[in-house]
């Protein structure tokens, strides 16, 4: 019986929730046919090698660093990935062309929405990378106003540095969409005024490990509503195996 092979791509993925996630789903799900592998490559010229090595490969993830990098070596966007502008999921099309997919945005748009009340009408997306491209995606659907953070300040993005009482005033939803944080370095966290976190605010980390992220933490000492990253995680996953089955 031949394989049915899946695997996630991204630099330093050990750690990755997506492997022990899916060789769970298919032992529970009796899918003997199915394997998942991880294929940690230190630089995205190394995708087409990958892909010629593994054959049998019907569909991939994509992680940090690679969500945009990856876009020059598909064939095809889905209209939603090309809105985007970063992919998390490659389907291999049955002429063997790769299609790239974005369920991040969904992920996190179905994870936040149950914490959304009326006042949550502007957010911080802390990051510029491929997965605060689709949290801002994700936002826009929802009707949420939104802006970017990063240490440097460039057009339509500002720094750390312009945050303070009149920003919390302003925006009731903080997202981090950085590594900070993130297992082993669990000790770091994004340079923002922690103090001006109030009940009315939403803290959301996309980072699942740890459970509860320092900047999770903080907020939550202010009285902030905290979230992480993990039913984020496991609804983008659910998509992209829908995706891959298509």
């Amino acid at each position: 019986m031949s394989k049915r092979q899946f695997g996630l791509i991204g630099k330093n993925i050990a750690y990755s929730f997506s492997k022990k996630y899916f060789t769970e789903k298919f032992a529970s799900g009796h899918l003997e046919d199915c394997i998942y592998d991880n294929f940690d490559i230190q630089s995205i010229e190394a995708f087409p090698q990958l892909i010629t090595n593994n054959p049998q490969l019907k569909g991939l993830n994509v992680t940090i660093p690679y969500k945009e990098a990856v876009i020059p070596y598909l064939d095809q966007l889905s209209d939603k990935a090309a809105k985007v502008g970063a992919v998390n999921v490659i389907r291999f099309t049955k002429k063997g062309n790769l299609k790239g997919y974005n369920s991040d945005y969904y992920g996190f748009m179905k994870s936040l929405e149950p914490l959304l009340q009326p006042h949550h009408q502007k957010a911080l997306i802390l990051g510029t990378g491929g997965a605060a491209k689709a949290v801002a995606f994700a936002l826009k659907q929802l009707g949420i106003l939104y802006t970017f953070v990063s240490r440097e300040e460039k057009e339509g993005v500002i720094d750390y540095e312009r945050i303070n009482a009149t920003t919390f005033d302003n925006y009731h939803i903080i997202i981090n969409c950085t590594p900070l944080g993130t297992s082993p370095n669990t000790e770091a966290f994004p340079p923002i005024p922690f103090e001006f976190f109030t009940h009315k605010h939403i803290a959301f980390d996309l980072i699942y490990n740890p459970e509860e992220t320092l900047f999770l933490k903080k907020a939550k000492q202010q009285g902030a509503i905290t979230k992480n990253g993990y039913e984020m995680l496991v609804l983008q996953a659910e998509k992209a195996w829908k995706i891959w089955n298509k």
